[in-house]
This record gives structure tokens, sequence and C-alpha cells, in this order.
């Protein structure tokens, strides 16, 4: 294979590379209130989009069918709102012998407490081919649950998810009742279209990461806490991934992939609000938040590179299943 068509092969890989690039380069073109502005072209415009594309690529029985994966959603759920806070309490008790600050360790207890992301776990689940109608439903819950029992606003909470996800995903299907024979003929790239808008999503991500002056922290410090983060979310991955794959599990590959994306992301919307809000007053805010903040680009960024692989898994995968129901 020759350079170009490997790099034609792996442009998304590429992508990942120049646009994290692009933002350490010019960190202010893509900030929160910089000329891309972010905070409405991505949290709005994007994560409808997102949406709207999986309303218009899913089956309608893709979708009830995962409302009604009662199992898949207890895993989810558990996992991330349960074992894992559970999991990192007990991990930074030993850390806490360590020389690393205890308000970066209570900022990693906080980023444990945190539901899924809309977005990064919908589309790292869709560019894989897993089962994106069930990572949709719990990325959307969690941040529900969550929200609407902690002291952020329930009614904000409520309308951004209402309008950046349940409108645009109605809308999608809508769309595919009128244009079911079209899509079914011609097969667009929805996938492509959501690996390009998760691109825009990371360089936004690392312009503001790259631009915070709250991640200016001593270099060992630094180096430490992006490779606790960095060990946490292989870990968990590691987990989930041998927890669903168990013979008796009931998950099928593509619930696997759902399952690993869903339960090891945080929310970096819904995390800074609730930082702000239970750490109001404190000093120490900044060194709070600097875990979310290095947790949110690391969880895209390694979920990204980890998409061919886990694409190769679940597509070998399927056609061992579909092999062993031909004997």
């Amino acid at each position: 294979m020759g350079l170009l068509a490997r790099l034609r092969k792996e442009w998304f890989i590429v992508g990942i590379v120049l646009v994290i690039l692009s933002a350490k380069v010019q960190p202010s073109f893509g900030v929160k209130g910089g000329p891309l502005r972010p905070e409405v072209t991505i949290a709005y415009i994007a994560v409808s989009l997102i949406f709207f594309n999986s309303g218009l690529s899913l089956k309608t029985e893709e979708l009830t069918s995962a409302l009604l994966h009662v199992r898949l959603h207890l895993f989810v759920q558990s996992f991330t709102l349960i074992f894992f806070p559970l999991a990192v309490w007990l991990l930074l008790q030993l850390l806490q012998l360590s020389s690393i600050d205890q308000w970066l360790l209570r900022g990693l207890q906080t980023v444990s407490c945190m539901p899924p992301p809309v977005s990064s776990a919908v589309i790292l689940t869709k560019a894989v081919g897993g089962n994106e109608a069930a990572a949709i439903f719990n990325s959307a819950f969690g941040s529900f649950l969550l929200g609407s029992s902690s002291s952020v606003p329930f009614s904000s909470i409520f309308s951004q998810l209402f309008m950046t996800v349940v409108v645009p995903l109605i809308l999608g299907q809508v769309c595919r009742g009128f244009l079911r024979d079209f899509l079914e003929r011609r097969r667009p790239p929805f996938g492509a279209i959501s690996s390009a808008v998760l691109l825009m999503i990371i360089y936004t991500t690392f312009c503001d990461t790259f631009s915070n002056p709250n991640i200016e922290l001593d270099a060992v410090s630094l180096l430490l806490v992006v490779f606790i983060i960095f060990s946490i979310q292989i870990s968990f991955m590691l987990l989930t991934f041998s927890m669903s794959t168990r013979s008796r599990s009931g998950f099928s590959p593509a619930d696997t992939v759902a399952i690993m994306f869903c339960s090891t992301h945080k929310s970096l919307t819904l995390g800074i609000p609730m930082l702000k809000i239970v750490f109001e007053g404190y000093e120490h805010l900044s060194l709070i938040s600097v875990p979310l903040l290095i947790y949110h680009p690391a969880q895209i960024l390694l979920g990204s590179v980890l998409v061919p692989t886990i694409r190769n898994w679940m597509t070998s995968q399927q056609k061992v299943r579909s092999g062993s129901h031909l004997l």
C-alpha cells in the first residue's frame, strides 16, 4: 500500500494530529469567545448535527430495541455512577500518601462522579460501528440523571439536552421516513460525517486546553495527573471490555463498544458548572478543575486513536458469529 493510499485510509488519525497541532499554534481561534464561537457552533450546532445524523442513519426499530436493552443500561449507569467513583476513591487513598497536591486529588474524585458526555461517546461508538442507539440513550440519560439530582439548575440541563439531543434525533427520524429508499440506495457516509464533527470538537477542546491558565502547574504534578488519568481510562476500558465479552454477559460486540465508551467517558459540559457550584468560594478551584480539563481531551484522543483497533476487533467478532450461525 502506497503512502498516499495509507494516509487516505487513516485520514481520521492524520486529522487528529493536524487539528491538535493547529490548536497548539493558534489556540485563540477556537477558544470560547474566539472567532469560531465554539460555545455556539460546537455546543449547539455540532452536537445537534451529531444527533440529527444519528436519527437519519438509525432505523426506528434499532432505537426502540436500544431503549428496551435494560441490562446494558443498568451496566453502564452502575459502572459510571457507582463503581467508577468507588474505585477512584480507593485509588486516592493510596495517592494521598504521595506528594501529589491534595486539591488535584480532590479534582480526580470529582471527575469520577461525572456522567458520560452526550457527544464524544456517541461519535466514537458510531465511528467503530457499535450500538449507537444505546450510546445515545445512556449518554443523555446519565447527564439527565445526575443533573436532576445535583445543584446544577435542572431546567438548563433539560432544555439543552432536549434541544441538542431529542429534537435533532426526532427530526432525523422524520426525515428518514421520507428518504428511506434514497438512504438505503445511496448509503451516505454517516460515519465520516460524525468523524469530521469529532475533529472539530477535538480542535476546540485542545484550543481551550492550550490556552487555559489553570493548567500551568509544575511539570511533575502535571505529568503525574496525566499519567493517572490515562491509566484510569485504559484500565477501565479493559475492565468493561472483559466484563462485557464474557460468554454469559448477553452483550453483542456492538454492545461492548457502546459500553466501553459510555462507561469511561466523563462530561465536561456538566462537570464545569458543577465544580463552580459545589466549590464556590474555594481559592483552589482552579486546581480542582485541572483533572477534568485534562480528562476531557484525553478521553477523546485515546478513544479516537483506538477506533481502528476496536473496529477491526468488532468486525472479526461479527464474522465469527455470522459464520457460527451458518454452521
